[in-house]
């Protein structure tokens, strides 16, 4: 189980991240609409690039080019509040529907309807070097999306093993399990 009470979390962004406001979050991300950390520093990190640059496309303000920032989070279980959580064990034929279908809308819509009362998801994250498989994927270059062969096409390119983790906390209740702790600056070299 990725969550456990106590347990690091990293955000990663252009900017310092203390109070976290879903409704800036952007919809078509693997997990859905919703506020994404990772235990693994390093990919933390390596987001915030990604991060600069779509603030940069989208004329965000004072944003610097060289320097992110990683806020630092930490999990705890609110006794007063149960979510429902799910977490995926592996990059499996369930991970990648979850994945097309909140990335892609109209494809595998059913899955929506199926991941709609989760207020945190957890599982491995799809990233840059995952995007071509999934993108072959939707197109339907391995077969049928949704189909038996297209799913294991895509999942024996993708190495699930070596996949890092991201967990998606997508509504108030999941953020009440969240403390901020601190924020480093990562300055970006060339």
């Amino acid at each position: 189980m990725i969550l456990t009470n106590g347990i690091t979390l990293y955000h990663a962004s252009y900017k310092p991240v203390e109070k976290i406001d879903l409704s800036l979050c952007a919809a078509g991300k693997d997990f859905g609409k919703g506020f994404y950390v990772t235990t693994d520093y390093k990919q933390a990190c390596r987001f915030i690039r990604t991060s600069i640059g779509k603030a940069l496309k989208n004329h965000v303000a004072d944003v610097k080019s060289d320097t992110g920032y990683v806020s630092v989070f930490e999990y705890g279980q609110n006794s007063s509040t149960e979510v429902n959580y799910y977490e995926f064990s592996s990059a499996d034929e369930n991970w990648i529907h979850c994945v097309v279908a909140h990335r892609k809308f109209g494809i595998l819509d059913g899955e929506l309807e199926r991941w709609r009362n989760y207020d945190i998801i957890a599982g491995k994250i799809a990233n840059d070097s995952t995007n071509q498989v999934l993108t072959a994927y939707i197109n339907g270059f391995y077969g049928e999306v949704g189909s038996y062969e297209a799913d294991e096409t895509a999942i024996k390119f993708l190495l699930p093993n070596k996949l890092s983790d991201q967990i998606c906390f997508r509504t108030e209740k999941a953020l009440a399990n969240l403390t901020f702790k601190d924020c480093k600056i990562e300055i970006l070299e060339g």
